[in-house]
């Protein structure tokens, strides 16, 4: 029996990297779907809020989510092909359970903020997730250019994540515990 070689030969590296780029092209149609739609989902938290801090975070990201839109759009121009989404159904849930949350919590509470806060750091990490991977490969296929407009999408889904926490644990939580149901 012929052992097989441990060296690879470089048609099956060409033929792995295409199988990357396919992967990378399609998780950034995943994405794109996703950013789309949550530009949509984000008014609605905000208008739900109670806080104006919170208010003001979420209407800070929606700009933010346009900007991450552009550069996914700019990602497509690296791969040469016109930006095209595909149906997230990460994100299709997310934004389904965060709209349960607006139904199932009282207005003007801060327990329907800490349920939004919730909510939108779920979508937040799966952002850093998503774009984390992206990053590297991009980074992997030698796509610098599109790493780098990833990588600038990434910090700011991180920076909205910590603003998140900062608001959760200032006050937000604290006064929804004193709440009563």
């Amino acid at each position: 029996m012929k052992q097989q070689s441990k060296t690879r030969s470089t048609a099956d590296k060409e033929k792995d990297k295409s199988a990357l780029l396919k992967l990378f092209t399609d998780e950034v149609k995943d994405i794109y779907w996703a950013e789309k739609h949550l530009v949509k989902a984000l008014p609605k938290m905000a208008k739900g809020a109670t806080s104006e801090e919170l208010t003001t975070a979420i209407e800070k990201h929606i700009g933010e989510t346009e900007v991450h839109i552009e550069r996914l759009e700019q990602v497509f121009g690296v791969l040469g092909i016109k930006p095209q989404a595909k149906k997230c159904d990460a994100m299709a849930g997310l934004i389904e359970e965060g709209q349960g949350i607006l139904e199932d919590t009282e207005e003007g509470t801060m327990t329907r903020d800490a349920g939004i806060i919730s909510a939108a750091q779920k979508v937040e990490h799966y952002e850093i997730a998503t774009y984390g991977t992206l990053r590297v490969l991009a980074m992997t296929l030698g796509l610098n250019d599109a790493a780098e407009l990833l990588e600038a999408t990434l910090e700011e889904e991180k920076t909205t994540d910590v603003g998140l926490t900062v608001i959760a644990e200032g006050f937000v939580n604290e006064a929804a515990a004193q709440e009563v149901e």
